[in-house]
């Protein structure tokens, strides 16, 4: 089970923002306030709701699966720490944890430029590979590398709401915008999506077209 990291205080709990995450229906809550009375049965439920969903998010932003569970991992522990210090009626749990996601994804990107300005996002396939799925895999791939090459908060809105199947409202949450904001990113990831992946368009971009 998770123990309490030495690590810096995590980002600042949501505050109130353009876009409004609705938290009636939060299926965290109720553990949330458990484990800040120091359920660690109850924080394992949200990790079990949450781990999968996070590190998706954190290795369609980094391209890189090893790098996604560290995020992850790093985000829940530092979760654990803040459930005492929780705010409900600002947004859903969940959200704050991808709120939190994205924010090392950033850092590490960052990093990576400040690093070299010719690196680009490691692409690493560890799914599978019997015959029959190898055309799935190189759809995967492709649309992983076309992915890597949006900006960072483009990629962003178009992984929380095309892969993730968040509503225009929690996505905007997560990423701290305005839902017209969040469209306009959208709107601009469609495009150069479509642009790199116009050869195979049809077969790859679904309802991104």
């Amino acid at each position: 089970m998770l123990a309490e990291p030495s690590c810096p205080i995590a980002p600042p709990l949501p505050r109130p923002s353009p876009a409004r995450a609705v938290t009636g229906d939060d299926p965290d809550l109720a553990d949330v306030r458990r484990a800040a009375e120091g359920d660690q049965a109850a924080y394992g439920r949200i990790v079990g709701r949450n781990i999968d969903a996070l590190t998706r998010v954190a290795e369609r932003m980094l391209g890189s699966r090893a790098e996604a569970e560290d995020v992850a991992q790093d985000v829940l522990l530092r979760g654990w720490r803040q459930t005492a210090s929780w705010r409900a009626g600002e947004a859903k749990f969940s959200t704050w944890l991808h709120r939190v996601a994205l924010s090392r994804c950033t850092d590490r990107l960052r990093a990576r430029r400040e690093t070299s300005l010719d690196d680009s996002p490691e692409i690493v396939d560890r799914s599978p590979t019997p015959e029959a799925g190898l055309q799935q895999q190189s759809v995967a791939l492709r649309v992983r590398a076309a992915l890597a090459t949006l900006a960072e908060r483009q990629r962003a809105a178009v992984v929380l709401c095309h892969f993730e199947e968040m509503t225009n409202i929690e996505a905007a949450a997560a990423l701290e915008i305005s839902i017209e904001a969040l469209e306009s990113l959208l709107s601009r990831g469609r495009r150069a999506l479509r642009a790199a992946l116009q050869p195979d368009r049809a077969a790859l971009l679904g309802d991104l077209t």
